[in-house]
């Protein structure tokens, strides 16, 4: 691990340098939200100090700069995720949105009365209830993946529940409560050769793997920036040219269409006419910015220092008494839902935050995935690539401490 230049990295993120209750900030929470360095909150403030102006719609300089910058972000996540053009990519407010712009103009013409869709248990809310919000529109029916007990999809179960009325799949590519890494080449490969349509939620994904859209073959791909260093509000919206060509307009209003007359609109080009309205300027030309950090640092390089310290904090969170890992499947990244047999999730929150750390307690907007196993919630700790050994030597060591009280 010391090839990874994880000292000046940790100069890099101001808020690392903070004291919680007069202790060295230790933050665990990075699959809530993940912090930012120095270079994305300097892009942001550039952008309002410098050439604040709206986009797409002036000629004057300050209107084409912006323009450029923001463009420039596009063509940045296009390659970052190997899309074939830059109309495949569509800025939203986040993973969220970009699931429900999805289900949304999907219903509109995709789906008839008794059409099925599939998720599985260990998705998040997002992709849920825009799902069963859909099915309830269109009289559709939603199926459940089983997963088990280990926290992996049943790929069998999956293969059983696909019917020729299946007519489309989503699923997350790694799981915001287990750490799981799903196979998701495979199972879009059993989607394509069913001909049903893929959606795959790569709001974990980001910035741990490696993404090719080409590569997976899926017909969808969302993502948050906020997930992988760059700023909350822009999210990613990757779809195949030809689907995004007969998608109807999620929203509309200004920037998504190319004429209006009270006779009749016609829509934008791609990617466009999913864009209606003033977008997040600032946040999308902050979001280069991270992509940037993350490039300039390799994503080979992080992938091997996180899998290092996930494999080191498996083996150290494990030497604590009554300590249990909430999905443990061989192919994970350093996430870990946890409970302490006689020790309540929230209380153990609220006493770690006492000595400066930061994890994630709760349900983790996954409540179908805890009622799986049956549980109300849990404490989770999720790495980054900033995170040390160090800090998880302090995390375990008061764990214990407070085990011993």
């Amino acid at each position: 691990m010391n090839s990874f230049p994880i000292n000046s990295i940790r100069e890099d993120f101001p808020i690392l340098k903070s004291k919680i209750n007069n202790h060295d900030l230790v933050y665990f929470d990075n699959a809530a939200t993940t912090q930012k360095p120095q270079s994305v909150i300097d892009s942001i403030s550039n952008y309002y100090e410098k050439y604040n102006s709206n986009i797409h719609r002036g000629v004057h300089s300050l209107a084409e700069k912006a323009t450029n910058e923001f463009e420039k972000t596009r063509t940045k996540i296009k390659k970052f995720i190997n899309a074939k053009s830059n109309t495949e990519i569509v800025f939203t407010r986040g993973t969220t949105e970009g699931i429900n712009l999805i289900s949304s103009s999907l219903g509109k013409y995709k789906f008839s009365e008794g059409d099925e869709i599939i998720i599985s248990e260990m998705e998040h809310h997002s992709n849920i209830v825009p799902w069963q919000m859909l099915a309830k529109e269109k009289n559709l029916k939603l199926n459940t993946i089983n997963v088990t007990d280990e926290g992996k999809i049943d790929l069998n179960d999956f293969k059983n529940i696909i019917s020729s009325k299946t007519k489309l799949v989503s699923l997350v590519h790694i799981s915001n409560t287990l750490g799981t890494v799903n196979p998701i080449k495979e199972i879009v490969e059993i989607c394509n050769t069913n001909n049903i349509i893929s959606v795959i939620d790569g709001a974990q994904a980001s910035a741990h793997s490696v993404i090719d859209v080409q590569n997976i073959n899926c017909d969808f791909y969302v993502l948050s920036a906020h997930k992988m260093y760059g700023p909350t509000g822009v999210g990613v919206v990757y779809g195949k040219e030809k689907l995004l060509e007969e998608m109807p307009p999620y929203m509309g209003g200004g920037e998504m269409i190319k004429e209006v007359k009270f006779s009749g609109t016609s829509y934008n080009d791609l990617p466009y006419k999913f864009e209606a309205g003033t977008p997040n300027i600032g946040d999308v030309i902050g979001f280069k910015e991270a992509i940037n950090y993350i490039e300039n640092l390799g994503k080979d390089q992080i992938i091997q220092y996180e899998d290092k310290l996930r494999d080191y904090a498996q083996k150290e969170l494990n030497s604590i008494d009554g300590f249990r890992i909430i999905g443990n499947s061989e192919n994970k990244i350093g996430i870990f839902s946890f409970t302490i047999e006689n020790f309540h999730y929230y209380d153990l929150g609220l006493l770690l935050d006492a000595k400066g750390i930061a994890v994630r307690t709760g349900h983790h907007c996954t409540q179908p995935l805890m009622d799986k196993y049956n549980l109300d919630g849990t404490a989770r700790v999720s790495l980054a690539l900033y995170n040390t050994e160090e800090e998880v030597d302090f995390f375990v060591d008061s764990v214990k401490n407070l085990l011993n009280r």
